[in-house]
């Protein structure tokens, strides 16, 4: 007999994988129309993905809307700190622009820093600052801006530069102890926060020194192509004419750092960040407080007329991350329909059917933390929503917290940059002024680090059993 939409005692229908398949097949054409077809934003697709679901999910799955609505809000609940913090990075970007603290970075930058070994230099010290910071998008935001412009100016396409700042902003993202994700991925899967670290060292340090052979390799190709002295000296004097350029002008990137190894909240080091870049603009620049006002809200318009150099230094503003916001609302908007209907968690238990063995399970993980990212557009609700799905089944194979916190990182964590409608893709490009699909052949990092996981997984290397861990690692 078919089953009814309603179970005898009211609640709704669990749905099946053929209906819960609909709203991701229905995204991905909308999604692929949208953009490749007529060019549209991301976030009409979304809207309409998110319609299909909701249909779905309250006239054929009979869920109440309410229930729906509430899945809505918890979704964007659960990033509204992304969301402050991308309008924050959207003011940090203009005030430090028009402080004088990015150029004075891409200055000394193009001072000191060699062409040849640029690729390898820039994935290092932007780790270093994102593993400090604990942030991915301060640092694409801040020092990434700068690594984008000292690249160009030495001949280096922005979008290889973007791929190598985007490979150590999400190293740190995953290294450090300050990172939410870091703090996200053990608590979900019940170990402590350096047990995860200390077993993540395995893949991300491998996948690190395959980065840095790649870079390395890379570098070699654009030696031949690197601008002349003539074309540096002529940004090093557009960049002198335009702004006061100081050393000084370095310190609020170390004050931001200092901020953030002393613990000091994301949001009010960024606020304090934003200061720092109002101060310099006030002291050392001498803009007047209606010309800083514009920039806060609409960014900063750099006329040097060199046109790679304005283009570069041409952005920020809390207006202009308006579109990631609306971008971010929209892609969580969907992942709470899939989410509080059940569809998301049906598709996840199909998947896990097929996981045969330790390899299998961390591969349909990783798959799963994956198509998270690619149906929520959040790294969160990846983490956070494949760790729930498979907290039991690890404990049941007797396979201790620290393999699934790590597989949830180096799939979910690490892709989340990768995928155009993501809010971690959004922030990436948006700051590095670099379309998603132009970086990510670049990303070395990001694209090795899920392949070292799996021979991992298969060949059984690092995996740990629960019995070979000390207790204390293990939070029930």
């Amino acid at each position: 007999m078919e089953k009814k939409n309603r179970t005898a005692d009211g609640n709704p229908h669990t749905p099946n994988l053929g209906i819960s398949l609909i709203p991701i097949v229905a995204i991905f054409v909308l999604l692929y129309g949208s953009l490749r077809i007529f060019h549209l934003d991301v976030q009409i697709p979304l809207i309409f993905a998110s319609i299909i679901a909701a249909f779905i999910a309250v006239v054929i799955l009979k869920n109440k809307w309410d229930t729906i609505e509430k899945g809505i809000i918890d979704s964007i609940q659960n990033a509204m700190q992304a969301i402050l913090i991308a309008c924050f990075i959207g003011m940090i970007i203009g005030s430090w622009i028009a402080g004088g603290i990015v150029p004075s970075l891409i200055y000394y930058g193009l001072k000191i820093l060699s062409p040849k070994f640029f690729l390898v230099t820039c994935l290092l010290v932007c780790s270093i600052v994102a593993v400090a910071t604990g942030s991915a998008w301060t640092t694409a935001g801040t020092l990434g801006v700068a690594m984008v412009g000292i690249g160009s100016g030495m001949g280096i396409p922005p979008a290889v530069t973007a791929g190598a700042v985007v490979s150590a902003a999400y190293f740190g993202d995953k290294m450090s102890p300050f990172s939410d994700t870091t703090n996200l991925a053990p608590a979900v899967s019940g170990t402590t926060l350096f047990a995860h670290i200390r077993h993540m060292v395995y893949t991300a340090g491998t996948s690190y020194a395959l980065a840095i052979i790649g870079y390395t390799v890379l570098n070699t190709r654009f030696s031949g192509e690197v601008s002349s002295e003539s074309d540096i000296s002529a940004v090093l004097v557009s960049l002198k004419e335009q702004f006061v350029i100081s050393p000084l002008l370095v310190l609020p990137l170390l004050l931001l750092i200092l901020m953030i190894c002393f613990k000091i909240p994301a949001i009010p080091g960024l606020v304090a960040s934003m200061l720092l870049g109002v101060i310099c603009a006030l002291l050392v620049q001498g803009q007047g407080i209606e010309e800083i006002g514009t920039v806060l809200s609409y960014g900063y318009s750099c006329e040097t007329g060199n046109k790679a150099l304005d283009e570069l230094l041409s952005k920020g503003g809390l207006q202009n991350m308006m579109w990631t916001v609306s971008l971010i609302l929209c892609s969580l908007t969907f992942g709470g329909i899939m989410h509080s209907s059940g569809m998301l968690a049906c598709i996840a238990n199909h998947i896990l059917k097929v996981a045969k063995g330790t390899g299998g399970l961390i591969t349909a993980t990783g798959i799963t933390a994956v198509f998270v990212n690619l149906v929520c557009g959040e790294q969160y609700l990846s983490i956070l929503l494949t760790g729930r799905m498979y907290k039991d089944e690890y404990e049941e194979r007797d396979l201790a917290p620290q393999n699934l916190s790590r597989t949830l990182e180096d799939f979910g964590t690490m892709t989340s940059p990768l995928i155009p409608w993501t809010t971690c893709a959004v922030a990436m490009s948006t700051y590095l002024n670099v379309p998603t699909l132009d970086y990510l052949p670049y990303s070395f990092l990001n694209l090795v680090n899920p392949l070292v996981a799996i021979v991992f997984a298969f060949t059984g290397f690092t995996i740990r059993k629960r019995s070979q861990v000390s207790p204390e690692d293990i939070v029930d």
